[in-house]
């Protein structure tokens, strides 16, 4: 697998090449194309996520890895961030007989139970090229009620998910795949599902900091090196914005609060819960001003384009979000050096 050293700062960057850095798109097909080479080459993504529908066998994987982190250092692009869920269980991409079938966190009992999910799942990754995990779930569920996140969650006691949690950060880090701890600050209150409409949490953040923000707190200080906001509007601790789209909960709350300094990034903006509610050029314009770093499209679309488009102009024309620009897509570069140097 193609392996490139990541020596420059975001400030030796243009423009465009910043604006897409913030950005994680997905696409369609299984190979190379021409649609995924205009993603690197015209949108310069800073990364790609891949879903069921990229995936044949073991090596048409490996090979598409190789063929996208080529391409990118072909056309003068930094190395990608290629990015999957492969959490176990009912979320988990990459499929027998290639690669190992996990039950899921819900069967994850111990920290040698955590540290073999993530071991094992950290070679497999490798192997093919994938370099960024959006695992582990740190969703608290609530006893009497599981919600959507039955199966994915560690459960109801926010120790043990901290314990679990933090051990497969730790493993999956340590063998070379970035971790991202998701969905902050925590949907294990919710049981509607947010890719259909938005969910309302209306308890206050003392309630949230009691159990939801415990195996956070214990990822932040593991290094973890993502952290994914959820699509839930927290009414308590902002009225208006998702925590997606919250400057209350992603900087306030994540950055000055918790003191996390790695890559924040969306959920997916094609779920119901923002495309039903939000305006798409309101919801980008609004991650600009909220320290987020990137946002995931998951679904070709001229809402791609139209992204691209509004980041570059936007940190083109108004000076102080294009010092948060740099600020973000330097902590992506921070990240990328983690598996590229």
């Amino acid at each position: 697998m193609t392996s490139k050293k990541l020596a420059i700062d975001a400030g030796e960057l243009s423009l465009a090449q910043q604006a897409g850095q913030r950005l994680m798109l997905g696409f369609n097909g299984a190979g190379m194309n021409s649609r995924l080479q205009f993603l690197i080459q015209e949108l310069k993504v800073g990364g790609i996520i891949l879903f069921s529908r990229n995936l044949g066998a073991f090596q048409d994987i490996r090979q598409l890895c190789h063929d996208v982190q080529e391409f990118a250092a072909g056309v003068g692009q930094p190395p990608l961030l290629i990015a999957i869920d492969q959490e176990g269980g009912q979320v988990a991409r990459l499929k027998a007989p290639d690669f190992t079938e996990f039950p899921g966190n819900s069967f994850i009992r111990t920290p040698a139970d955590a540290g073999h999910f993530a071991s094992v799942t950290a070679s497999e990754l490798r192997a093919i090229g994938v370099n960024m995990n959006y695992a582990p779930v740190l969703d608290v569920t609530l006893p009497d009620n599981p919600g959507i996140m039955e199966g994915r969650s560690f459960g109801s006691y926010p120790e043990l998910a901290a314990a679990l949690g933090g051990t497969i950060i730790e493993t999956l880090q340590q063998q070379g795949i970035l971790a991202v701890a998701k969905h902050f600050p925590g949907i294990g209150r919710t049981v509607l599902d947010s890719h259909l409409d938005l969910p309302v949490v209306r308890d206050p953040l003392a309630a949230l900091e009691s159990r939801d923000l415990i195996p956070f707190k214990a990822a932040i200080a593991k290094g973890v090196s993502g952290v994914m906001l959820s699509h839930i509007l927290y009414e308590k601790l902002d009225p208006v914005w998702p925590a997606s789209l919250s400057t209350v909960i992603a900087r306030d709350l994540l950055r000055t609060q918790l003191h996390y300094t790695g890559v924040v990034m969306t959920d997916d903006l094609d779920m119901g819960a923002v495309t039903r509610h939000f305006d798409r050029t309101a919801a980008v314009a609004q991650t600009l001003r909220c320290e987020i770093d990137q946002i995931l499209i998951c679904n070709e679309s001229p809402a791609m384009e139209a992204a691209f488009e509004q980041i570059h102009r936007g940190i083109h024309d108004e000076a102080a979000l294009m010092r948060l620009s740099i600020e973000s897509v330097e902590r992506i570069l921070t990240a990328k050096r983690r598996v590229f140097n």
